[in-house]
């Protein structure tokens, strides 16, 4: 199966050394499920972006730092990406800043929450249960790195997952559209990373409290083998 990639962002180049750039951490947690899935990558903050949805088997939309809800070129030309994807009913996941992009483009909104930085591993509830939740839980826990959320989903949106601090934490369309608004490809040492490059816009007090929650384990694993499965359903 070929996966296009979407990339929403640039991280700096000390920090994709080590980490790798967002598609890229996002492929090894696909490929650490089935080693045959193959990706091309778009730059789709500079400017490019696939016109066919066909090109590829299924597409993935990265997280950024930019804001869901702006008018930049590049996230307009996203916008309609994304709805020729809905159209073609091609396979797609959204991730953070995909999960909420994807919101926007078929009718959802999307804003910055007023109730500050959702960061650090949050427990989140299963709402509607799915066939390709292999193995099945009744809640999962993931990284969070967000200041924005959908605040009301799509239209045809089937919520999957959320908590008391987003409650739109997953939604799907379709058989072909799912998006999670946590990072099932971050791993801690990245997230502690962003903390700490973050901390003055943060604020002390939540980072703090983001960085014990480090301590509780996070479902990655099991996340990343509901994202192969959906892709094959």
């Amino acid at each position: 199966m070929k996966i296009g990639i979407l990339e929403a962002d640039r991280l700096a180049p000390e920090i994709t050394a080590t980490y790798g750039s967002y598609g890229q951490m996002s492929a090894r947690l696909l490929s650490g499920v089935e080693s045959d899935l193959t990706y091309i990558y778009w730059q789709a903050r500079a400017g490019e972006c696939p016109t066919d949805p066909a090109e590829c088997d299924a597409w993935l939309l990265t997280g950024s730092k930019a804001d869901a809800w702006a008018n930049e070129p590049w996230i307009l030309q996203l916008m309609d990406f994304i709805q020729r994807v809905d159209q073609a009913r091609a396979k797609l996941i959204g991730i953070c800043f995909g999960h909420q992009l994807i919101a926007r483009a078929l009718g959802g909104t999307v804003g910055k929450s007023d109730k500050g930085w959702g960061i650090g591993v949050m427990p989140t509830q299963i709402i509607t249960p799915q066939a390709w939740m292999q193995p099945p839980v009744s809640a999962f826990s993931l990284l969070y790195s967000h200041q924005d959320q959908v605040m009301t989903l799509p239209p045809r949106a089937v919520p999957i997952a959320g908590h008391d601090f987003c409650p739109h934490s997953s939604f799907q369309v379709g058989e072909h559209i799912l998006t999670l608004q946590g990072h099932p490809e971050f791993s801690k040492a990245y997230a502690r990373l962003l903390i700490n490059n973050r901390r003055d816009i943060i604020g002390a007090q939540r980072c703090t409290e983001a960085e014990q929650s480090m301590r509780l384990e996070t479902d990655h694993e099991v996340i990343a083998q509901w994202l192969v499965g959906f892709y094959r359903t």
